[in-house]
């Protein structure tokens, strides 16, 4: 059927935050924590878990800056945005604890699943960090599933 959409597309998730901040982008989960963290807001434990979660995260995929330092270029890519592949169910599985740290300060941050996140321009085994289609664009949303 023309146009149908593909039924084994690949669906791509990320847990960011449903507004937008000053540049358009909606803060990831991990930027949410550490924002949160900077400002010191955490408690003795959730600090503990925010910091070895850090670490974990770290050592467990690669940092797609890393290999091309223009991925998150403010000029280049301004509304770059990460997302995990569902076969990525090693660090997928870790996030719960994040999203709970999270709720207790009462930041929001929501689970979003598309097909299509945007033009890939990073990919590896776990993760594709994307730029929206339409080169206009002034927010990097994506409506959930």
């Amino acid at each position: 059927m023309r146009g149908a959409p593909c039924s084994n597309a690949a669906v791509y998730i990320r847990f960011q935050s449903p507004t937008a901040g000053k540049r358009g982008v909606h803060t990831g989960v991990f930027g949410l924590m550490n924002l949160l963290g900077r400002a010191g807001r955490l408690t003795a434990r959730e600090e503990q878990d925010w910091r070895v979660g850090n670490d974990w995260f770290d050592a467990a995929y690669p940092d797609p800056s890393v290999s091309d330092p223009t991925v998150y270029d403010e000029h280049l890519n301004p509304l770059a945005t990460a997302w995990f592949r569902t076969s990525a169910t090693h660090l997928l599985e870790r996030v719960p604890r994040c999203l709970e740290i999270l709720a207790a300060h009462d930041v929001a941050c929501k689970r979003v699943e598309v097909e299509d996140p945007g033009r890939i321009i990073y990919e590896d085994d776990v993760q594709i960090v994307v730029v929206p289609h339409d080169p206009r664009a002034t927010t990097s949303f994506h409506p959930s599933r």
